[in-house]
């Protein structure tokens, strides 16, 4: 290093060692004239680790001081911005910039996770949701490790570890403490390329826990006619539709008579022909939003199985709700089904009494792939033998 960076680094800063990190302190010139000496001193900035495998050295510790807090003409605007709390850049730059981008189910996801980050109120004020319309119940926990307060500049991997550590006694899910490691990981990322952090992502550094997967559960023909026989309507139509099309509890929600062809033509009720005896998966219904399916694996024709097509004539049938916009399963009011409501109200409770826990809108699609794989397309025929009665 120059002398004269050397010395420009010991006249406006103080780089040390604490617990292990280098740290630095600098002054803030703009306001030296105002203030005394210590009170133009910054609190310290965090500029990596001075042990383990990542350490620098002390020369490489002033390099980082120099270029990210001291040799740039705009040096006070930088160390305003690494003192900016987490809750701060969350508000200001993480939400509008980069998970405004995201799909509904990101925005929801992010949504969702970030609550363990910062406080749950934060939260639902930097997401613009009001305590009545707020999905979830989740209050602040008392003693939680919350970032809110603590400075981008100050932020350690312990930090981040003790979150994931207080989540775990928690008894959360290793995948939920996974994805809060990720998205402390994500906001240190689009902070790092805004220049408002330096140094290695603090997420990266910390030891995720050993991942336990359950069980996949896939039900039998005996148990899909045991299933089947206590449900109702619109419960039974989706799991029908799930076992012997595959599709998701998403694309069935958002399935729309233009969509389906029950007729032995061609027919053109969309924006495109659609093959005779046909579903055409276009749309998905998640989390009160229609939206088109991606193109390529999703984006399909599905022949419609010959124990399914009887089934959709009689829903067609029905009174209301049969025009091309309105939905194959609705609502009495017409409205999509609410699928996580559903499970909640009707498939918890059947599997409870069945002795069946597990049971869930997942189960339903991998049975479509069991049963395939240990009968072929036979199982389409067995099911039917079965004289499963649907109610009008």
């Amino acid at each position: 290093m120059a002398d004269m960076e050397r010395r420009r680094l010991e006249q406006n800063g103080d780089l040390f060692l604490q617990d292990g990190f280098w740290r630095l302190r600098w002054r803030d010139e703009a306001n030296a004239a105002k203030s005394s000496v210590e009170g133009h001193l910054r609190k310290p900035a965090w500029i990596g680790p001075a042990t383990g495998p990542e350490r620098l050295t002390k020369k490489q510790a002033q390099q980082i001081a120099l270029e990210n807090f001291l040799s740039r003409p705009d040096q006070n605007a930088r160390a305003q911005q690494a003192a900016t709390t987490i809750a701060d850049f969350v508000a200001s730059k993480f939400v509008p910039e980069h998970v405004a981008k995201k799909k509904l189910t990101g925005q929801t996801h992010y949504h969702a996770i970030l609550k363990h980050v910062l406080t749950p109120e934060e939260v639902d004020r930097i997401f613009q949701v009001g305590a009545e319309k707020s999905r979830t119940k989740l209050k602040a926990v008392p003693n939680w490790p919350y970032l809110s307060n603590v400075r981008l500049c100050d932020i350690r991997p312990d930090d981040v570890q003790r979150l994931m550590s207080v989540a775990l006694e928690h008894g959360y899910s290793t995948q939920t403490v996974t994805h809060i490691r990720n998205v402390v990981g994500a906001i240190f990322a689009h902070a790092k390329k805004e220049q408002y952090f330096s140094g290695d992502n603090p997420a990266g550094q910390v030891t995720l826990p050993a991942m336990t997967r359950k069980e996949p559960h896939a039900l039998t023909l005996t148990q899909a006619k045991e299933v089947l026989g206590v449900m109702q309507y619109p419960e039974k139509e989706m799991t029908l539709i799930a076992i012997l099309t595959r599709m998701s509890v998403a694309e069935i929600c958002g399935l729309q008579w233009k969509h389906v062809n029950l007729t032995e033509a061609w027919c053109n009720t969309g924006r495109e022909p659609i093959p005779p005896r046909t579903i055409a998966v276009r749309k998905q219904w998640c989390l009160g939003e229609l939206s088109d399916v991606e193109r390529g694996g999703r984006h399909r024709n599905l022949p419609i199985p010959e124990p399914l097509l009887p089934i959709l004539l009689e829903l067609s049938h029905r009174p209301r709700f049969t025009g091309p916009d309105d939905f194959v399963l609705v609502s009495k009011a017409g409205t999509p089904i609410n699928a996580t409501n559903l499970a909640a109200r009707r498939l918890k409770p059947i599997g409870k009494d069945l002795q069946m826990p597990w049971l869930s809108w997942h189960v339903f699609h991998r049975t479509h792939t069991t049963l395939t794989y240990e009968l072929g397309m036979q199982f389409q025929d067995r099911l039917a033998m079965m004289d499963i009665q649907i109610p009008a």
